[in-house]
């Protein structure tokens, strides 16, 4: 609903006390943790919106001071589950995902798209906003998982089905894009942790009328 996104949207204000990063979520009625979105999705408390195809909530540990995670209610595992008859779905999706980043802030920069090799199974596309500005922003996977060519734009991904029909990821080359170095976003300048990296990240306009290289 509007006031459940609302409310999400206040609540990001106050990043730093609303988030609480530690542990996993357990799904436990549905098995593995990786099974948690499905859980999730289904849970009224959780639901930002939704509609006959999609819901959209808030990400668990968000990377940024807004991330949504939108999810198809047809049951798709992963990017190589996706065909040709995905295709009205996955632009519904990514309109989804581009009026949430708008409700949100319509001034900062948003990426939308998916992880190559997604941790979680069931199809979720990441709505993230530029500044991860985040405590559960800890790692260099997590750095990377979004600010490399590991983070899969929506409308890439739907010009590949489109031409092919089909996703497949290389996953050797997916792991090293996880392990390189920590490099900004905005500048390319090379950190050696990321506590160092977000001191330097503020420094940085991520505002629309800024220009921050996109990955294709």
């Amino acid at each position: 609903s509007v006031s459940a996104i609302a409310y999400y949207i206040y609540s990001c204000a106050n990043v730093n006390t609303f988030i609480t990063c530690t542990g996993k979520v357990m799904a436990a009625k549905l098995g593995h943790w990786n099974k948690g979105l499905l859980a999730t999705m289904t849970d009224p408390k959780e639901i930002l919106h939704s509609d006959d195809d999609v819901v959209i909530i808030k990400d668990k540990y968000p990377k940024a001071k807004y991330h949504f995670l939108v999810l198809p209610r047809r049951q798709i595992k992963n990017l190589e589950s996706v065909t040709k008859d995905d295709l009205d779905l996955l632009r519904h999706m990514q309109k989804h995902g581009e009026a949430i980043a708008e409700i949100a802030d319509k001034d900062l920069q948003f990426r939308i798209g998916y992880h190559a090799v997604p941790s979680m199974s069931h199809l979720h596309m990441h709505v993230i906003s530029q500044d991860f500005n985040s405590p559960c922003l800890k790692t260099k996977k997590h750095w990377n998982s979004f600010t490399t060519n590991y983070f899969i734009q929506s409308d890439t991904f739907i010009k590949n089905i489109e031409k092919s029909g089909h996703c497949k990821a290389d996953v050797e080359e997916m792991n090293r894009l996880l392990k390189q170095e920590l490099r900004c976003h905005v500048c390319h300048q090379v950190f050696n942790n990321i506590p160092l990296l977000k001191a330097h990240i503020v420094l940085h306009d991520v505002t629309k009328s800024a220009h921050i290289p996109r990955h294709s």
